[in-house]
């Protein structure tokens, strides 16, 4: 879900003391082990006292990014013509919260993202999504792989689809991109790192049959 100029994981440092970690606990991240990071990070709000409750409200009050409301209720209006899927790094705690609260929920048709629970303790717990080969995604999550396995999986339910349209700001949404082809459109956020990496890649003549258009509403 985009949300402000924020991200679900990272928004609900409010809840720390100070709206803040320790920088040892920033210090400890490793590029690819996202996940484990947020492991940490959700086990020191639950050992300062931070509850599902205050948690909840806090990823609630996260705004969407301008049109983005608009967006999905179009979509929900026409619901006959289009998929819509998330394909998330973040955990189905927070997705299902926001969706919960924004009354979206029957828009998407399915979410992608890494399991979380509350453990008798009260911390909020996250596994990955799955496992996978790509030497380009987190250990976690491949997004390409989600997005190839449900683009083959419909395609045997008897639905091809004309078009795939995908929205994305992370670097981790550069391997999905990938997938697409000449009639699908990839829409990277202005300004994020999808963006830039694309910018990139045209500078270099790397090969991308998508067309491109960015977006900031």
């Amino acid at each position: 879900m985009y949300r402000a100029d924020d991200n679900s994981d990272t928004w609900i440092v409010q809840c720390a003391p100070e709206k803040k970690l320790p920088i040892e606990l920033q210090d400890s991240y490793k590029k690819g082990f996202w996940t484990e990071f947020m492991g940490r990070v959700f086990k020191y709000l639950g050992d300062e006292g931070v509850r599902e409750d205050e948690m909840k409200r806090a990823m609630i009050s996260m705004p969407f990014t301008p049109g983005m409301v608009e967006l999905l209720n179009f979509i929900r209006k026409n619901k006959n013509k289009f998929d819509c899927i998330i394909i998330s790094d973040s955990n189905s705690v927070f997705i299902d919260w926001v969706l919960e609260a924004a009354n979206f929920h029957d828009v998407f048709d399915k979410v992608f993202t890494n399991p979380a629970a509350f453990d008798s303790s009260g911390h909020l717990t996250v596994e990955k999504h799955h496992t996978h080969s790509c030497t380009r995604c987190p250990q976690n999550l491949c997004k390409n792989v989600v997005l190839v396995e449900f683009v083959g999986e419909q395609l045997q339910q008897g639905v091809n689809y004309t078009r795939i349209v995908y929205i994305g700001d992370g670097g981790n949404d550069v391997c999905p991109v990938t997938f697409l082809k000449k009639n699908d459109v990839a829409m990277p956020r202005k300004g994020y790192a999808l963006q830039k990496t694309l910018y990139r890649m045209c500078q270099n003549l790397e090969p991308m049959e998508s067309s491109v258009v960015s977006w900031s509403s």
